[in-house]
């Protein structure tokens, strides 16, 4: 006898993948609200950064989509000695306050404003030994330097401005809003140059970046 396929309330077949992509929303969700409540005072206490530490080891299906994934890896990072010092609260409390963005998570931020930035569709697989790469704004990820520590240990080179020699152009997520205004936008504008010139060259978000570190 074959087994029933479950049904939701109107009597319909469930979408298991649907439903699995709802509840990873629903505990983003849930986690921006902790995040903009441990941000809410401007300090970043030793105990608030182990809940946030604690509600993603907690929700791991939530904590594997990014930008969740960046920030319990961070703050993972950041405790491993069991302290907090200033440096690290201060980045902490800038990241949190990136990731919730006011009233807009960030996630939400970069779907809106995906469509305004040059980036190349569809986007490509990325490949990391013996490629070179430009990276321009501010990351999620971590710093520019640890953006590049990572390339280069995975075989990349790491430039600083976009060449003639460039494979892919990395947007950061912070602030990529600005992107026509601010001094990223020219490293932005010169890659779209190469593209016209016909040079294979790729513009990617650090999203989509970060899906091929492994």
């Amino acid at each position: 006898m074959s087994q029933k396929t479950p049904l939701d309330a109107d009597g319909q077949p469930l979408n298991r993948c649907f439903n699995a992509a709802c509840l990873s929303d629903r505990a983003i969700d849930e986690l921006v609200g902790v995040c903009r409540g441990v941000a809410a005072d401007g300090v970043i206490t030793l105990d608030e950064a182990r809940l946030v530490l604690k509600w993603a080891e907690e929700n791991r299906d939530a904590a594997g989509s990014w930008p969740a994934d960046i920030l319990y890896a961070r703050i993972r990072e950041m405790l491993v000695d069991h302290a907090l010092d200033d440096q690290e609260q201060s980045e902490l409390l800038s990241l949190l306050r990136e990731i919730t963005g006011g009233d807009v998570p960030l996630k939400q931020r970069v779907a809106s404003y995906s469509s305004q930035l040059p980036l190349t569709k569809p986007a490509p697989a990325i490949q990391f030994p013996g490629r070179q790469f430009c990276m321009t704004g501010k990351f999620i990820f971590g710093s520019r330097r640890r953006c590049h520590e990572v390339i280069s240990a995975k075989g990349g080179e790491a430039q600083g401005t976009p060449t003639s020699r460039t494979d892919f152009v990395v947007i950061g997520a912070i602030g990529s809003t600005n992107w026509i205004h601010s001094t990223h936008g020219r490293k932005i504008e010169t890659a779209v140059k190469f593209q016209r010139q016909g040079l294979r060259i790729a513009i990617v978000s650090e999203e989509h970046w970060v899906s091929f570190l492994g």
